[in-house]
């Protein structure tokens, strides 16, 4: 499992917009998704491709289970906000644990803040779950949270 997370995160460095990635649009940090069912918490690793096309990779843990999701998210700024950014994204998420995997869809909506000055980033994000598979499920009540260093 941590060999596939490492590969996703080179994967994601590599194939990036190099000449914007030297403006410090890659972070790495921590993710907590929380709500209705198990808080999730692990690494996430966040990139840049060009100012409004990001990728994100997580690895959380809980629940007895561990989960995998990449995510697309298409970002655009607000003006006159001083670094904050609204976001919308959507991807799937592997769980895994049990003896059986488990496949969701997972659409988010959310505010991303870059503190000036410092190389740190903020996200809220709502995040609810589709699981598709044998009695298919919504969870609307899902939340993340980001605390990431930009390098």
């Amino acid at each position: 499992m941590k060999k596939l997370f490492l590969l996703f995160a080179v994967a994601f460095l590599y194939f990036g917009n190099s000449a914007y990635a030297q403006r410090g649009s890659t972070s790495a940090g921590l993710t907590v998704d929380f709500g209705d069912g198990a808080t999730l918490v692990g690494p996430a690793l966040r990139h840049a491709f060009t100012r409004n096309d990001y990728g994100q990779a997580e690895l959380t843990f809980g629940g007895d289970r561990t989960y995998l999701a990449a995510y697309y998210q298409y970002q655009g700024r607000i003006r006159n906000s001083g670094g904050l950014d609204w976001y919308l994204g959507i991807g799937p998420q592997l769980g895994f644990g049990h003896g059986n995997t488990d496949f969701y869809i997972r659409p988010m909506a959310g505010l991303d803040y870059k503190l000036r000055g410092a190389p740190l980033d903020l996200s809220f994000d709502w995040r609810p779950a589709f699981y598709v598979g044998d009695n298919s499920d919504f969870t609307a009540a899902r939340f993340g949270l980001g605390f990431r260093f930009v390098f």
